[in-house]
């Protein structure tokens, strides 16, 4: 019994390191494949029998010790949409299986990958160069984030629509030392097309401390003068707030409606409507809080001052390009400098990630033993940080690997040397009997 089993386990030797040879043989032809996971030969004795008196050879086993959580060299990229993963956590990704009308169809299964090479491909979607499509949260018509479910990012090419200006914001010093000459600003606004328009804001000194604010609008189609509203400062307000701030709004005409409720920490406001040839178009100018010099202010000098003059208008924008943030936001850019966020790329974590099950094209899906996946932001619960402009190279070693490959092919040796001895011996027991 002894020679034979002699020869089986030599056997089961030559068949386990012949394993381990294949996972070698694997990995060092992985070492440059994006986001490959090694896998080690993992080692397992079987007896036969073992006792104080006796002990049977018994077989060797080797299984494979996966490295899914072992993370690879970052390496930046030229491209601007890869991704790596610093830390735990994989991509979500789906896997297409057909077409349907022109757009691809996507496996019900959920996939799983560290392989961030991602770029558009013609119909929009953020694609890896092994075609697993990048999931993410969507946004709703609002605008805001969809934690609900995940689906593969499309991103659209379409316009960005023009917003009509609803406020304008005021930032400026009215000169105190100045003579009866009133001073003047213009800003431009949009309408409801996107076209541009001119507001035009002329102050007027009067009494003491007080001014006389004039809008214009020359496009209006009624052609004339929004009106006008008196801005009292320091102590020309009822009651007195620090000289030189908004205290109060006084009387207005036409279509100016200055803020109803003065006071000191109030925002001062006033309302204009307007219309330039699609229906009113009411706009908000804030010239700061009451009492306080964060807009309009009247403090010495001879010259307006002007600080800050902003709307929140914008013309009509064509798609410039995407961009993804720090924190997974997929930015779409327009070329009228608005962006717009369509959707955010999460990370995926589980318990047990070295016990998922490995797929085509360094993809994983979970199973019973890896957990059920968890599903968070970058950067929270665990979950590693998003690291755009780069991708995360195979976790092989080559240096390592080759000394593996030494110890196998020595080992594999040895293995055979007991198989022709042990037949050697079973031989000179057979010539025995002759």
């Amino acid at each position: 019994m002894s020679l034979y089993g002699a020869l089986t386990t030599a056997i089961s030797g030559l068949n386990a390191q012949s394993a381990a040879l294949g996972y070698i043989s694997d990995n060092v032809a992985n070492s440059q494949t994006t986001g490959f996971k090694r896998v080690d030969a993992n080692f397992e004795n079987y007896i036969t029998q073992s006792t104080r008196t006796m002990s049977e050879s018994g077989a060797v086993l080797a299984r494979p010790d996966y490295r899914n959580n072992l993370q690879g060299t970052l390496q930046q990229s030229q491209n601007p949409l890869a991704m790596a993963i610093g830390g735990q956590g994989f991509f979500a990704v789906a896997a297409a299986n057909g077409t349907a009308n022109g757009q691809p169809t996507f496996d019900q299964r959920q996939f799983y990958t560290r392989s961030g090479n991602f770029v558009q491909d013609k119909d929009g979607y953020l694609v890896n160069g092994a075609g697993h499509y990048l999931q993410g949260w969507g946004t709703t018509t609002t605008g805001a984030l969809n934690r609900t479910t995940i689906a593969p990012i499309q991103v659209s090419e379409q316009t960005f629509n023009p917003i009509a200006t609803s406020t304008m914001t005021l930032q400026a010093n009215l000169p105190a030392d100045a003579t009866t000459n009133p001073v003047s600003t213009q800003v431009q606004v949009y309408d409801t097309l996107g076209r541009q328009h001119t507001v035009t804001m002329d102050f007027t000194p009067g009494a003491a401390n007080t001014w006389a604010m004039a809008v214009n609008v020359p496009d209006d189609v009624a052609a004339t003068a929004r009106g006008t509203v008196q801005v009292q400062f320091g102590k020309a307000a009822t009651p007195t707030v620090t000289d030189g701030t908004v205290g109060a709004l006084g009387t207005a005409t036409g279509s100016l409606v200055p803020t109803a409720t003065p006071g000191a920490g109030n925002p001062a406001e006033v309302t204009f409507t307007t219309d330039f040839g699609q229906g009113p178009q009411t706009v908000t100018l804030n010239l700061g809080t009451f009492g306080q010099s964060n807009g309009l202010t009247q403090f010495a000098g001879t010259t307006f001052n002007l600080s800050n003059l902003a709307q929140n208008g914008v013309p009509q924008g064509a798609y410039a390009g995407i961009a993804i943030q720090d924190n997974g936001d997929v930015m779409v850019n327009y070329d009228n400098g608005q962006s717009r966020m369509v959707a955010r790329v999460p990370l995926v974590t589980f318990n047990e990630p070295d016990q998922l099950q490995r797929l085509d094209g360094q993809a994983f899906m979970a199973t019973s033993l890896s957990g059920n996946p968890h599903i968070y932001d970058a950067s929270s619960n665990g979950a590693g940080k998003l690291v755009v402009g780069s991708t995360e190279a195979s976790n092989v070693d080559i240096a390592n690997e080759f000394s593996k490959l030494i110890v196998a092919q020595r080992a594999y040796s040895a293995n055979t040397k007991i198989v022709t001895t042990t037949d050697q011996m079973l031989q000179d027991t057979i010539n025995m009997s002759r």
